[in-house]
């Protein structure tokens, strides 16, 4: 059984930055390992993923240039360094990760990920 947990979210003013973690215990080799975020009212987003080998990793428009992910594939965790955050970043942040994605490449899509953690919520205020 697979297991995913985050820890890390807070609340924080505009411009501010905070880290996010997430680590993956389990039956897992080395899978691709992916933030979304989900706010009120709003489908699941696509933040960043990292491959299951660490070289590489994937952004969405939204996010790029303020955040970072970086992970330890061996040990199944990844971090994600969020700064200059906006009031619009509040959301509820998932960590999740599986196997489809490596064969897929989708690393984008929500439905590749078969484990989900159960979310940290990040607030960012005016």
């Amino acid at each position: 059984q697979v297991q995913v947990a985050e820890s890390g979210g807070g609340l924080v003013q505009a411009g501010g930055s905070l880290r996010l973690s997430c680590r993956a215990s389990g039956r897992i080799s080395r899978w691709h390992m992916a933030w979304f975020r989900q706010a009120p009212g709003k489908d699941r987003e696509f933040l960043d993923a990292i491959s299951g080998n660490g070289r590489d990793t994937f952004y969405a428009d939204s996010v790029k240039g303020r955040f970072t992910i970086s992970g330890d594939t061996a040990l199944n965790t990844n971090s994600l360094q969020m700064s200059n955050l906006e009031t619009g970043d509040t959301a509820l942040y998932f960590c999740a990760t599986g196997a489809a994605p490596y064969y897929s490449g989708k690393y984008y899509d929500s439905s590749q990920y078969n484990y989900w953690g159960q979310g940290t919520q990040v607030t960012v205020s005016s």
